[in-house]
Formats: structure tokens, sequence, C-alpha cells
């Protein structure tokens, strides 16, 4: 179908609401023009089967290709008038979500090899394929016009339904095998499950792993194996490894730990142990021996990879080493595997400069071993070190160096760079710069489309540290939440807990009493031993004894939190962890001037200012509030670092017209700072925001005194330019991309 014959959605809107006389909401429109793309006809078809029905919602996301108005017109309109070998085309390689000539081939079993002429004839005939590259090597057919292909499929294809059944298994048996050679892997197994074919499955899985878990798919190759039966999956020691690596990924640690047990019994086993393609629970099954070699170095990696995520250190360096061991020199991606687990230990530690030094040395094999998805990653960990050891501008250059590697590279490298772009973005916020926005709004586009677990919870946390500037504390809290919900155990150092976090939001909203309470749950003291792990937490409890002090005026709350603070600059020294170091000092003069002593304070303040300004530190001031922008004040007038103080107060004076994330209500974002393909006009945004406000639209035709007509081809105009079907939808996307 070409695209000039597609409707958009307000030419749909016209064609149901004027030409078919249908009384539909904008939201309705959109969604029955998405389920058609647009196609004139079905839109008619569509419109035909709603007359009448007070259920048009329900409808409309129940429309397929079996409502029988499609169906009677697509058959007798469109297949039977093709040929026989077309409509034979047609028909069989409709089990294919994509098409390209040599699959359709496979599929349909025929020397002709006339795959790719067919596939350009029917595009050419606008007989609803859709390209999908530039090329014209891969298509897809219109979603309704498949629906409809399928269900004429298994009424034709065999006399019985049975023999249909068995007929449509044979097509995706073929279209599994070639996908097995061509990739990519995830269309192999979705095939394989389409035929019913549960060993094929099982074979595909422990062939496809290291190449699915490389390109971050382990969820999804996750959800075929969880289909198989847990028999064929104890039999098969490899898979069993594999299962456990998935279940990790996923943080279901305690259901890991069973699959190596699993494993581990076979290797416990004598040595003449049946070694099969296919067989029963009391016969060892292995698909692919080279897995199998190494299946011990992989258990003792995925040990480590448990204890670090538990926070057992001493056990995963132990499982790391042994695992370090075990695999041959040769090896560098297990090698690599086990070397970055002990960093994550030294991390733990507060071991920062080996920290960094063993990630670095893993970054390093991943670019040898060609895995650039696994380097851009691997930079965030590097940036989170630095920016601990204070040094920003390093961190936001190591930063752009992952973007410029990326960019060189496919799309798939690029959509891993969420993280990058949002990690960038912090960094910028806290330098002052205003590319943090542009920076944030990238990482959120592309956060939509990546593959890597932890995403939403960076999101979430980022969005709340920066809303948090703008004192929205029940947003914030509400963030941390989601957050907290969306958090996966994995190895890598959980520094700033949710629960400490929300405790630190508690104190300035001077809910002590619940700050209070996360201090008994934790067992928090200020007499604890001190430990890297639970330095923001210690920090945050500090933070409730000044306010504490504040509030009672007790002097016995101040000693606790200078007496605890002083520990913690000591250990923060001693690691050299300048960032710790910059904060804890901003806290001592903190205390300090609740308790009326200035000279004291700006001592503190004094030297966090020296260690801060060659690297540009400016939220950790910032964020102190107004206590932090008096002393800031009497620092100035003693000439203490005039140009930088001078650069703090303004971004104080900023702070309370500066949103970062979201315009004021009362004034749209600019145009020119949309970003979108096709940018919404002002009168859009205004719109926009009233409907963010709950707004109906005949609310709207009375605030703005437009027509009821003219505020549904607004909000259609919007649906599209934003690509979504719903208010709540166009709400939702336009908060994140900043545009409310």
């Amino acid at each position: 179908m070409l695209p000039d014959l597609r409707f958009t959605p307000a030419e749909a809107a016209g064609l149901l609401t004027q030409a078919m006389g249908l009384d539909l909401s904008a939201e309705a429109i959109t969604a029955l023009a998405t389920r058609t793309e647009g196609w004139v006809a079905g839109l008619q078809l569509a419109a035909i089967s709603l007359r009448g029905r007070q259920d048009a919602t329900d409808f409309i996301r129940m429309f397929t290709g079996s409502d029988r108005f499609v169906m009677d017109y697509l058959v007798e309109e469109v297949l039977l008038q093709q040929s026989a070998s077309v409509q034979s085309f047609l028909l069989h390689t409709s089990i294919l979500n994509r098409l390209c000539g040599p699959l359709c081939d496979a599929v349909l079993h025929t020397p002709s090899a006339a795959g790719q002429a067919t596939l350009e004839y029917l595009e050419h005939a606008n007989l609803f394929v859709v390209p999908l590259d530039n090329e014209r090597r891969w298509y897809r057919y219109h979603h309704l016009f498949a629906e409809v292909l399928r269900k004429r499929l298994h009424q034709d294809i065999a006399a019985s339904p049975g023999e249909a059944q068995h007929g449509v298994a044979e097509l995706h048996g073929r279209a599994s095998i070639w996908y097995e050679a061509h990739g990519p892997e995830l269309e192999a197994l979705h095939h394989a499950a389409a035929a019913n074919n549960i060993e094929r499955i099982a074979r595909l899985a422990e062939l496809s792993w290291p190449a699915m878990d490389s390109s971050f798919q382990s969820a999804a190759w996750l959800r075929w194996v969880k289909r198989l039966p847990d028999e064929l999956i104890r039999s098969m020691p490899v898979l069993s490894t594999q299962y456990a690596w998935a279940l990790l990924d996923a943080g279901e640690m305690e259901a890991s730990q069973s699959r190596l047990q699993d494993a581990e019994r076979w290797l416990d086993a004598t040595g003449d142990a049946s070694l099969r393609t296919e067989g029963s629970s009391d016969q060892m099954v292995v698909v692919d021996e080279s897995q199998f070699q190494t299946l011990p170095a992989t258990i003792a990696i995925a040990r480590a990879y448990h204890a670090q995520a538990q926070g057992d250190c001493s056990a995963s360096a132990n499982y790391a080493a042994l695992a370090l061991q075990l695999i041959p020199l040769e090896n560098q991606f297990m090698r690599a595997q086990a070397t970055v687990l002990l960093g994550f230990t030294c991390w733990a530690n507060g071991d920062l400069e080996a920290a960094y030094r063993t990630i670095d040395d893993w970054i390093a094999l991943m670019r040898h071993v060609g895995n650039t998805a696994f380097v851009v990653i691997g930079t965030f960990y590097l940036v989170e070190l630095l920016v601990a050891q204070g040094r920003l501008r390093e961190a936001a250059d190591v930063y752009r160096q992952s973007l410029q590697l990326a960019e060189a590279h496919d799309t798939r490298v690029q959509q891993m760079t969420a993280h990058t772009y949002v990690g960038l973005a912090m960094l910028c916020y806290e330098l002052g710069d205003q590319e943090a926005a542009r920076h944030m709004r990238k990482g959120g586009d592309l956060g939509q489309q990546t593959l890597i677990i932890d995403w939403p919870y960076r999101w979430c946390l980022a969005q709340a540290r920066l809303i948090e500037a703008e004192g929205q504390w029940d947003a914030v809290l509400g963030l941390l939440d989601q957050a907290k919900r969306q958090y996966v155990r994995n190895p890598v150092p959980d520094l700033r807990p949710i629960e400490a976090f929300k405790a630190s939001v508690y104190i300035k909203q001077r809910k002590l009493a619940r700050a209070r309470d996360w201090v008994a749950a934790h067992g928090l003291s200020v007499n604890d031993e001190l430990s890297y792990l639970r330095e923001f937490e210690h920090m945050t409890l500090a933070r409730l004894r000044i306010a504490e002090y504040q509030h009672d005026r007790a002097d016995h709350f101040l000693h606790e939190a200078l007496g605890l603070l002083a520990r913690l600059l000591t250990a923060a020294e001693a690691g050299r962890r300048m960032g710790s170091v910059i904060e804890i000092l901003v806290l001592q003069s903190l205390a300090h001037a609740a308790q009326d002593n200035l000279p004291l304070a700006l001592v503190a303040l004094e030297r966090a200012l020296a260690l801060a300004e060659p690297e540009g530190h400016v939220r950790v001031f910032v964020d102190a509030g107004p206590p932090m922008a008096r002393l800031l004040s009497a620092a100035a007038a003693r000439t203490i670092l005039p140009d930088y103080i001078g650069t703090l107060l303004a971004a104080f004076r900023t702070q309370a017209t500066d949103h970062f994330v979201s315009f004021p209500p009362d004034k749209p974002a600019d145009i020119s700072t949309q970003p979108l393909l096709e940018p919404l006009s002002q009168r859009e945004l205004e719109i926009l925001h009233l409907v963010a406000q709950g707004l109906s639209n005949q609310q709207i035709s009375m605030r703005l005194s437009l027509a009821v007509s003219t505020v549904k081809g607004h909000l259609l105009r919007i649906f599209g330019k934003l690509q979504v079907q719903r208010r709540t939808e166009a709400v939702a996307l336009a908060r994140k991309l900043g545009l409310l």
C-alpha cells in the first residue's frame, strides 16, 4: 500500500465524522487510523461495522482481520483476484512477521527462488506490503491483511483442522531453520515455538545464548526457555547454566541457584555419563560441546555474580579468582567476565583506584574482542568511579568519547547510549551546564528502545534527582517508589539506596519522625563501623541529626553529627573519594552554621570550595539550600574565591525560575526547543497544557473560545506529531520530552 494512499489521523477524522457520520473521540479516531494503518477502505469497513454500536472503544480495540466486512473484502476483492501462484505465496508467507526473498523461498520450499521478484510485484501492484528498508530487501504485510491471510491459510491448507495445524507447523519449522542459519536467533526461536517443536527450542536456546546474552536479549531468551518442560532443562547442564545466568540478569537470585545446582549435579556425576542430542532425564544432553567444556568456569563466574549482588564481596572475589584459574588464557571474553566482577568487589570496598583499573582492563578486553556495546555500557561504570573521585570534567570527556564511539557503529550500539546521555545530563547538571536538558531528552528517547534491563530504574532516579531541586517532594517520593519497583539486583554497588534517598527527602520536608523510622529500620548509629557501601546512609544520618538540632536545639544532636562527619571525612580522604570529601565538608559547614559558629563554618566551606572549584561543582552547594547561600555570601564578603562564589550565587538566583525538565504551566515550551521532527504549534502546546490539567474537549473549547471540532482537530494533530493514541499517552510523553 503506497504511503500517499494512506490517510493521516486528521484525514481519517474527516472521513469518519463527516463522510461516514460517526461521533468518535479523537482518541478513538487515532486508534482506528493506527489499527488500519490509514487504509481508506479499511476505515470505511470499520465505519460500517461501527454503525449502531454502543461499544465503539471496545470494538476498535478488538478490530482485526477477522471482522466479516474486512475478511470478505480482502478475500473477494484482493486475494481471489490474484493468480494461483501469487495466492499460494501470500497465504504461505503470512506466517512471517517480516519477509525477504530468500526467507520466502525457504518457507515455500520451492526451487524457483522467485521470492524477491514476487515481493517486488506485490509492492508495485499496491497489494498491502510495506517496505521496511531503503534497499527494498525486507517487507511486511499490512497488519489487517496478514490476519486475513493467516485465517484463510488455516482454512485452506488442509481439509481437517488437525492437518491444517500440521501444515502450518511445517511452514514455521522451515522459517526457523532459515533464521537459525541467517539470524536473528530470536526469530528462529519464535518459529520453533510456533511449530511446537520443544526439542528444537531447547537446542536453539543452548546454541543462541552467547549471542543473545552479549546483545542484551537475555530477557527475550528467557521467555522462550521458561516454556520448556522442567525435566528437559534439567537434563541439559549447559542450558541449565544459561538459564541460571538469564535469571541472574532478571534479578531472580534464588531461582538461579537452583539451576546452577542442576548443572553441577551432572558435573559431579561419573565421567561416563552419556552425551546425546536427544534424550530423557536419566541421560545428559549436550548440544554445544565447547560451552560444556567451559561449564565449571561459567558456574564459578555465576557464583561470583550472585555473591556480589548479595553483598558478599569476599565470596565474590574467591569465585572470580577460581574462574580465572579455570579459564584458558586465550578465552578473553570469559576472563573479562570474571575480571569485571573483581572490579565491582574493589568498588564496593571503596578501593576506587583498583576498581577503575580493573574495569578499564575489562573495557579494553571488550574492545579487543569487538563487543562495542559492552564498551559503551562499561564507560557508565568508569564515570561513576570518576565522579566519586571528584573528577567531573574527566568524567564528562569519557562520556563524550563513548558517544563518539557509538556514533561510528550501528543502531543497536547507539541504543545502548541511553545511560550515557542521561549520565552526561546529570554531570552537566552538576556543572551548571545548559546542555543538560538536551542530553536528558536524548537519553529519554533512546531509553524507549534500549534493551538494558536497569534502564527504568536509572531513568526514575535521574528524574527524581532533577525535580528534587524544584522542591516537588511528593513527586520525588513517587519516582523513588517507582525506581524501587524497577530495581533489579546486580553486582554493581548500590551506593545510594532508595530508602536513604527517601529519608533525605523526608528531612527536607521536615518530616523528621519518618526519617527516624528509617534510621531504626536500618539499624543505623553514629557509632557504626564505617564502610563505603553505607557512606551515603551515614551522611543522611548526619543530615538528620543537624535537622533535629535545628528543631530541638539539643546539643547532643549536633555533637553526634559533627563526630560522625569527622569520621566520614577521614575515611573518604583515605580512600581519595574527593566527591564524598566535598559533600561531607558542605555538611560540616552547615552543622557549624546551625550553631551560629560562622568561623568554623567558613573553615569547612573554604576547603570544600577549594576542592570543588577546579572541577566546577555547582549543585552540591546549591542543593544545600538557603543556609548555604547565606554562608557563600559571608565567604564572598571575606573575598574567598570571589569568582567561583559569584557563579554559585548566580545559580541560587536562577533556582526558583530555572526548571530543568518541565516548563512553567503558564508558559509553553518554545518551538525551537522541542525534540520533535514536527514541533507542536503554540496553540497545540496551549491545548496540551489544558489536557494535562484534566480539562475535557468541551471545557477546552469554552476556555479558548474554540469550536469543539476545532479542539478535536488540534488533538488529532498533537497525537500525530507525538505518535500516540490517547490523551494519557500524550501527556506522559510530553512530560518526558519537557513540553509540560
